[in-house]
């Protein structure tokens, strides 16, 4: 599996019309469940009055799943399947984008959705600042207070964030690292008399 993705480097809003309805989208990188919830809440909250709030999102990296497209009352695939289809044409990960839209008195039409919706996350996304950024990974180190100096040595070698430490008679080190890291950072470990580690997506 990849070791970086692309998403978005920070939130991005654009508008377009189609006659006389408003399309308002609003994309943001997004890592979990709960920040997809979030991000909904805080959208709906702006625009209570607007007629649909459509979205997809893409979470991780499997493109097998992971990954949601929803209509709000457009009619079916009109909507977010197009939203979602931006997604992916520029390959992004952990990215959500939601479309907002005001009604304006004339209707579409499935295709004419269909295109504006498609017209709306394209749009966006073509305006929006993009990134790549590495697939980071979490190192659980367990170890001997007398190998303390010696694993902390190694660690700060890297580019780490430590996210917790216990230091006892035996001593804890949970790491955030670049995924691509990792196998140098474990083959180094290894050497240690004492230590033992455990990784998780």
């Amino acid at each position: 599996m990849s070791t970086s993705y692309i998403t978005l480097a920070q939130p991005h809003t654009a508008e377009i019309k189609e006659k006389n309805s408003r399309f308002i989208t609003y994309a943001q990188a997004v890592y979990s469940l709960q920040e997809v919830d979030t991000f909904l809440e805080e959208v709906k909250k702006m625009h209570p009055k607007a007629t649909h709030h459509c979205y997809a999102y893409r979470l991780g990296l499997d493109k097998r799943q992971n990954y949601r497209a929803n209509d709000d009352g457009e009619p079916s695939g009109t909507a977010g399947k197009p939203i979602l289809g931006q997604i992916d044409s520029k390959e992004l990960s952990n990215v959500m984008l939601i479309v907002v839209r005001y009604y304006g008195g004339v209707k579409l039409g499935a295709s004419g959705l269909i295109s504006a919706y498609k017209a709306a996350a394209k749009n966006t996304l073509d305006t929006a600042q993009l990134i790549i950024k590495e697939v980071e990974i979490i190192v659980n180190i367990y170890f001997d207070y007398l190998a303390m100096n010696t694993v902390m040595t190694l660690v700060k070698k890297l580019p780490t964030q430590i996210l917790q430490q216990v230091f006892d008679n035996q001593c804890y080190l949970q790491l955030r690292t670049a995924k691509k890291k990792l196998p140098l950072l474990l083959q180094q470990l290894e050497e240690v008399e004492g230590v033992k580690v455990n990784s998780e997506e």
